[in-house]
């Protein structure tokens, strides 16, 4: 898990993909916690985590580029 800081060194690219892959991790592992309980449901709440800050800096970079 990458920390805010290191996510500003990322292009804009870059961070698109990684939210694609990890809203998509995310898909996955909210399907299979419906069928039959994770062994760390906290893991769900990291990855939300994960792709609001990586949303978060997709938003800055394109402010700023504005």
């Amino acid at each position: 898990m990458k920390k805010y800081k290191e996510l500003n060194t990322l292009s804009l690219q870059e961070l698109q993909t990684e939210a694609k892959d990890l809203r998509k991790q995310l898909g996955e592992m909210v399907f299979a916690h419906a069928i039959s309980p994770i062994e760390n449901p906290a893991a769900i709440r990291k990855l939300r985590r994960s792709i609001a800050q990586r949303l978060t800096a997709i938003r800055a970079k394109r402010s700023l580029s504005n």
